[in-house]
This record gives C-alpha cells, sequence and structure tokens, in this order.
C-alpha cells in the first residue's frame, strides 16, 4: 500500500506544498499579513489576547484580525472601505482565520497599491476599479479548473482535485449578496473561507486568486498541514528535521504557469 510523503515525516518537519489552498494556514501575524507603511501613519493597536487593527492615515481603510482565542482554529481576517471616516463600510472582505497567511499578505499588499495610487494620482480605484472579472477568473482556467455557470446568475471554478474553488455573482442580486466566494478543502466543510462583498475592487479579487494558483510552494510543518486532504498534496524538497530511516521522494510538481504577479 503505498504512503503519502507526509506520512513518514516528524510532525515537526518542515515541507513545502502545493496547492496553496491545501497546506494550511501558516504562521498568523497582522504585521506581517498587513504590511502597511506603519511607520508613515498608519495607527496599529494590538491586545494581549492577539486582536488587532490598522487604519489608513484618513481611515478610509480598516483592517482587523479577530483571533478569538477561546475558540481554537477560529478568528476572523476584515477589511472595510468606507467612502468616508466613520460610515458605513462600501465594501468588505473576510477571510477565515485558516486561510493561508501567503494569500492574505497578497491582498492586502495591493490594497495598498491601491490606495497609494488613489492617494498621489487622484483616482478612485478603491470605490470605482474598473478591472473587468475575468482578470480574476481566467487564470484559474488556464490551470484545469472546471466551470460551470447557473442561471441564478452565478458561475463556479473549481480545482482539478475537487477540494477548493471561487464562485462569482456575475448578477447583482442585491447589496447584502457576495460578489466572490472562495474556499479550499471539501465544500460541506471547508478549512477556511473567503467573503468579497459587492463594490470590492476586483483588481483585490485579481490578486487573491494569483496567491491562490501560484505555484511557489508554501513552507508548513507537517503537523500545520489539514490532516482530511493532505493526499491532495504535492511535497516539494523537504527542509530540516526528518526520521531517521524515512527517504519520502517527492511527487512531482507541475510545471509553472505563467500568470499574474507583483
Amino acid at each position: 500500500m503505498l504512503t503519502h510523503p507526509l506520512e513518514n515525516l516528524d510532525p515537526a518537519q518542515s515541507v513545502q506544498v502545493l496547492p496553496r489552498h491545501l497546506a494550511g494556514p501558516g504562521a498568523v501575524d497582522p504585521r506581517a499579513a498587513w504590511a502597511f507603511p506603519f511607520e508613515e501613519g498608519w495607527p496599529f493597536a494590538q491586545t494581549e489576547a492577539g486582536t488587532a487593527a490598522a487604519f489608513s492615515p484618513c481611515l478610509r481603510l480598516q483592517t482587523t484580525f479577530d483571533s478569538q482565542p477561546d475558540k481554537p482554529g477560529k478568528g476572523t481576517w476584515t477589511i472595510n472601505a468606507h467612502r468616508a471616516p466613520f460610515t458605513s463600510p462600501a465594501w468588505r472582505i473576510t477571510f477565515d482565520a485558516t486561510t493561508p497567511a501567503e494569500m492574505l499578505h497578497e491582498v492586502h499588499s495591493e490594497l495598498l497599491d491601491l490606495y497609494l495610487e488613489d492617494r498621489y494620482s487622484g483616482q478612485d480605484r478603491l470605490f470605482q476599479d474598473e478591472t473587468a472579472p475575468y482578470e480574476a477568473y481566467a487564470p484559474l482556467l488556464t490551470r484545469g479548473w472546471s466551470h460551470a455557470v447557473k442561471t441564478d446568475g452565478t458561475q463556479t471554478f473549481l480545482t482539478p482535485e475537487g477540494l477548493g474553488g471561487v464562485r462569482h455573482r456575475y448578477a447583482n442580486g442585491g447589496s447584502s449578496e457576495l460578489a466572490w466566494r472562495a474556499w479550499g478543502g471539501y465544500p460541506s466543510e471547508p478549512h477556511w473561507t473567503a467573503r468579497f462583498s459587492f463594490g470590492t475592487p476586483t483588481t483585490l479579487v485579481a490578486a487573491f486568486t494569483a496567491s491562490l494558483i501560484s505555484t511557489e510552494p508554501l513552507q508548513r510543518t507537517v503537523q500545520d498541514v489539514p490532516v482530511q486532504t493532505r493526499r491532495a498534496l504535492y511535497v516539494a524538497t523537504p527542509t530540516g528535521k526528518q526520521q531517521h530511516g524515512s527517504t519520502p521522494v517527492p511527487p512531482t510538481l507541475p510545471a509553472p504557469v505563467s500568470g499574474r504577479s507583483r
């Protein structure tokens, strides 16, 4: 009976894995995920319990991490954008705390780029982004994701192994509905879910999907990789501690595909 390489490794072994949507959350560090220029007037605060918040100097952008320390494995990352300070959000993005940290970083990096572009060019792409939706989902098709369209105004893209997906509501059914939803793991019980409200700049969704399908492996310890879906993972060259007598041979990784890069 064949065994997966991860089953022969010490739980503390460090490995590099793909696909990203099954890698596990990685290190939870708000400062690393947000990567804002805090030394340039971006307020930042964090409690001893881990809950954190950051704001743009103009107070139109707010990003938070609710760690929910009393509920292991739970928590929420949230981005709110306001047309004016202290008003209701014009759009919102939420990620489960179990979302891979690298994808969080890419979205927040793109958010900072949009903010700075608006600041120095006088544009308002945070609220009037003209990026076409296909820029967020076309790269999924090039990676072999399936595509299904329903008459309810949604289209769904599923990973080749069926353990992840992106759903796009192309017909606006109401401001309270989600424009985009992504997940990793079994659809009935995903490891993580990301939600993008209507009004969210498609540029940010595209940054997320580009990171989602990136062929750059993510580094994790074996014990941090979700057990339920680890047999669907590819393992790159392991580094660090390894059990004596075990010489797992990693499967061949898929060839990199050109796509959106920062």
